[in-house]
């Protein structure tokens, strides 16, 4: 899919979409509720979550959606191992989160991803099956995991993705005993493990740091059910209220000021770099790479730290950005863990830009273009989190023509 954006004034109210990131937690917590059922309000259509949604099913759990509302009657997966394979599709969330709890019934289980995402490393949880004497393969399109994961104490790096992290944080409550997490320094994305915290809260789970780097999960536990509602995302709002650089007069109604979600510090950077040409570190944001080089690439420059991870997302973040940006008359340095954005005399872009099959980096490129004018091949990746986006940008004035491949 090809989109066209013209510049246009753009204006008025939008009410942010709902967090994925706290969408994937609270149905797999609901899909872990034996002995009622679950209400969780606030799920979007995209297609991460369905990939998530698809997985409870395999597992085991019965659920039902009437808009954006979805009834879970939950499973307990120590009891019933997965009916088939898992369909994890782009999702790395998904396939992160649910991998340890195909570790709980003492089977085999498969879980299938599509080639970029099989292509981001796993290396952590190979690790605790071979401390364990587990099964971890990889086989064409997926990967196999067998054995019953034991209590115990656990050491994971802290710079990796919190999701390996958050996954363990579902399975260990199950098990019979307690156990720890200890987070080897420096620990990234720590707001990440924190809505984890949060969403286990919920659904009357314990999981509490005993200081910085240690977790303590007790053993025995059991997830209840409940109705929650899943909160504005801070992380996809960030592109629509970039357009405010630009002159536009849009509101974003729907979010959590006493939210956990880190990348809620879009605001704070914005006003950073509309000043002019700071440093940031986003070790604990990384989602929000994308649309801060994009910022700075239209404004004064900026030089970005605690990068790396951005190579392990769905692209290469930080190539992509300055991939792109060249065609706009920007110039980037991509270093191992962190990227400078030149001042530049920033203009619209000679040829179509690249989505590089990343929601984030479609969204990115169009907010730039909303001020240039300009073309975005593969614009379809925004499907992935936030399938309304070209919608609820034409909703604000922009001109936007979708053109199928």
């Amino acid at each position: 899919m090809t989109v066209t954006i013209r510049p246009a004034p753009l204006r008025g109210r939008i009410k942010a979409p709902p967090s994925k990131s706290m969408a994937h937690r609270l149905l797999i917590c609901g899909g872990l509720s034996e002995g009622g059922e679950t209400r969780i309000r606030g799920i979007s259509d995209s297609e991460d979550v369905s990939a998530t949604l698809d997985c409870l099913s395999v597992l085991g759990a019965y659920w039902e959606r009437a808009g954006d509302s979805v009834r879970l009657r939950g499973t307990d997966p120590r009891r019933h191992p997965p009916a088939g394979p898992l369909e994890c599709r782009e999702s790395g969330s998904t396939l992160r989160f649910f991998l340890p709890l195909c570790l709980l019934s003492g089977g085999e289980a498969v879980l299938h991803g599509a080639p970029a995402l099989l292509s981001r490393p796993l290396s952590v949880y190979e690790t605790v099956c071979r401390e364990q004497g587990l099964l971890f393969r990889t086989e064409a399109g997926g990967v196999r995991v067998g054995g019953r994961l034991s209590p115990g104490e656990y050491r994971i790096p802290g710079n990796i993705s919190s999701q390996f992290i958050s996954g363990l944080l579902f399975a260990l409550p199950l098990l019979a005993g307690d156990s720890t997490l200890s987070l080897l320094p420096p620990v990234e994305s720590r707001s990440y493990l924190l809505l984890t915290m949060e969403a286990l809260h919920r659904f009357g789970v314990r999981a509490d740091f005993r200081d910085e780097r240690t977790l303590f999960i007790p053993g025995g536990q059991q997830y209840l059910s409940t109705d929650v509602e899943v909160e504005g995302d801070y992380s996809n709002a960030a592109f629509f209220a970039a357009l405010r650089l630009f002159g536009a007069a849009v509101e974003i109604d729907g979010l959590n000021p006493d939210s956990l979600q880190g990348d809620r510090a879009y605001a704070r950077y914005f006003a950073m770099l509309d000043r002019g040409t700071p440093t940031i570190h986003i070790g604990d944001c990384p989602d929000l790479g994308p649309i801060l080089m994009a910022v700075a690439a239209a404004r004064n420059g900026a030089v970005f730290c605690g990068t790396r991870r951005l190579r392990i997302k769905e692209s290469d973040r930080g190539a992509a950005m300055a991939e792109e940006l060249s065609k706009m008359g920007v110039s980037v340095t991509v270093r191992e863990d962190s990227i400078v954005v030149y001042p530049a005399d920033f203009h619209a872009p000679q040829e179509p830009l690249n989505g590089h099959n990343d929601h984030r980096i479609v969204m990115a490129l169009a907010t730039l273009l909303t001020q240039t004018g300009g073309s975005i091949t593969g614009a379809e990746a925004v499907r992935k989190s936030l399938p309304e986006y070209f919608s609820m940008l034409r909703s604000l004035g922009a001109e936007v023509y979708i053109e199928k491949t």
